[in-house]
């Protein structure tokens, strides 16, 4: 069965890549706005890093950022941000622990305004075509819709969600396809992607 080449061996990123990479955030509510915020998340912490080593702990940051529950992450205070730079498990990184946080008060500010406003957001800025990638050079690690997210997000007060983080997003959540043309998952999040 053709994969797009980073999930090319069986295991946690094959898994991830089959049933998760690519598929649109699904619910309502809270339930919608905790999926996008874990995403968000995820990836920023990503930065710099490889997605696998990001996969592996992430049991543990649900477990460390409690559920991504925006509101309780928000309140985190001195104790709980010197406990997660502490906790092994995670990726101890002062600036995306502090981001995360700082992320989950704006997302948390939204929702005073709406339920479905994060995520609406989000959504927004899916493009009305997606790219269609051959091989994995073509592949893009930004857009404009990536550039213009990142701007919204950071006049919300967001941080750590540059353009090439929020690409990465994007195609996690299936608001751009960026499966390689060949891959049997091509077209899951987007009808007529193909």
């Amino acid at each position: 069965m053709a994969r797009c080449p980073w999930a090319a061996r069986p295991g946690p990123m094959r898994d991830y890549h089959d049933t998760e990479w690519g598929v649109p955030v699904a619910g309502r509510g809270v339930d919608r706005e905790t999926a996008y915020f874990e995403r968000l998340t995820l990836e920023a912490f990503q930065s710099g890093l490889s997605w696998s080593t990001i996969l592996a702990k992430r049991p543990a940051f649900r477990e460390a950022f409690a559920g991504f529950d925006v509101a309780r992450v928000a309140a985190y205070g001195d104790e709980e941000r010197a406990a997660l730079l502490a906790d092994a498990r995670i990726v101890r990184n002062r600036a995306k622990v502090d981001a995360t946080i700082v992320n989950a008060g704006a997302v948390l500010a939204m929702r005073e305004e709406g339920p479905e406003v994060f995520a609406d957001l989000l959504e927004s800025f899916r493009p009305e075509e997606t790219p269609a990638p051959r091989v994995v050079a073509e592949v893009p690690t930004t857009s404009p819709g990536s550039l213009a997210l990142s701007k919204a997000l950071k006049k919300r007060g967001l941080t750590f969600v540059g353009p090439t983080t929020m690409h990465a997003l994007m195609e996690a959540t299936g608001l751009v396809d960026t499966h390689l043309v060949a891959c049997h998952r091509r077209g899951v999040g987007r009808a007529g992607s193909r």
